[in-house]
């Protein structure tokens, strides 16, 4: 880590701009079927429903379950909320290196165009968006946070941009002992991990410090996964405004979406809302006990029943759902299920 390593020429922003049009096609040669991610099954193994749908609205949050003829759940869309939980092939995930939970999950999270609302399943949109939606096996949005993971294989556009690949948290800082809680420097956003400068909305202008090359703290990978690749709008700072601000506290207070667990200053009694896909925002920096200063995604309970996240953290020098420095579940007495203290549906 510390300088750009050799690389091809940087690609101009019109290149960017086309290679992000083109990273679903791209990612879904790679897939998420990686060393330490893969499906339990064929992609065919689920059948997708043709004896038509029926929906049901539920209540806290308000919501509506897409059910097939014979009562399974098909996905589940909150009003309020892009994000749609869509049920698909059981995959695997795990990191052998820093744990041996292992989640199993016949999770999908998608994106939609436009946030959930009631009535929404009779729109033309959605009749003709739901069945491919449902046959969709190109990555998702927690096989895309893997493609950041341990282990994972450099993927690059055809311009030569590097969009995934193993990612680390930020660059070591001066003074610290590695086991300091700021070891790593926060700080590295999505756009330093691509290497390149990036323009918001608004005409703000920022640009990648070399030293960062190939990183993101915790909310960078939260806008590299939800921002760049998913394609969620996002800003360039922590006020109000479209998509995503840049850091954890501003996202878990200001982002759009659904808040499903707020702040009380106290860790959440009840979690049973979250569903994987959630963003999930704890306050864990001793120096500042009672700020939101980390976020990771909610993945679903692991196979010893523990509901378990994916996040970025310094210890762990990038994105874990490992157990370096704190079990990555959010029960029992750990240093992350203790610091828990809101949840989001993007």
């Amino acid at each position: 880590m510390g300088t750009v390593p050799d690389q091809p020429r940087r690609p101009s922003r019109r290149q960017i701009l086309g290679s992000a049009a083109g990273l679903a096609a791209a990612a879904a040669i790679g897939g998420y079927a990686w060393q330490h991610s893969r499906s339990d099954r064929p992609d065919g193994d689920v059948p997708i429903p043709t004896g038509g749908f029926h929906f049901e609205r539920l209540a806290a949050p308000a919501r509506t379950v897409a059910r097939a003829a014979d009562g399974r759940v098909l996905a589940t869309f909150t009003d309020g909320a892009r994000t749609a939980l869509l049920t698909g092939p059981t995959r695997t995930w795990s990191e052998p290196r820093t744990t041996g939970a292992v989640v199993h999950s016949d999770a999908w999270v998608r994106l939609m165009g436009a946030g959930w609302s009631k009535g929404a399943e009779g729109t033309r949109w959605f009749r003709e968006w739901f069945p491919k939606a449902l046959a969709d096996r190109s990555p998702d949005a927690l096989a895309v946070a893997f493609q950041y993971g341990d282990g994972a294989d450099d993927q690059h556009t055809a311009s030569g941009l590097r969009y995934a690949g193993k990612a680390h948290f930020g660059p070591q800082v001066p003074g610290n002992s590695p086991e300091s809680f700021h070891y790593r420097d926060e700080k590295s956003d999505f756009y330093d991990y691509l290497g390149v400068p990036w323009t918001f909305p608004d005409g703000t202008r920022k640009h990648p410090e070399k030293e960062r090359y190939g990183d993101v703290d915790c909310s960078g990978f939260m806008r590299l996964v939800w921002g760049y690749r998913m394609g969620y709008p996002m800003h360039a700072t922590n006020s109000q405004g479209i998509g995503l601000p840049r850091r954890a506290y501003a996202i878990a207070t200001r982002a759009p979406g659904v808040l499903l667990i707020p702040n009380t200053g106290e860790r959440p009694a009840d979690i049973g809302l979250l569903l994987p896909g959630d963003l999930v925002f704890f306050a864990i920096d001793i120096g500042r006990p009672h700020g939101i200063d980390h976020c990771g995604m909610y993945l679903g309970p692991d196979d010893d029943g523990h509901p378990r996240f994916y996040s970025s953290r310094s210890k762990a020098n990038g994105p874990t759902m490992g157990d370096l420095a704190g079990r990555a579940t959010l029960d029992g007495h750990g240093f992350y299920a203790k610091g828990l203290r809101m949840a989001r549906r993007l």
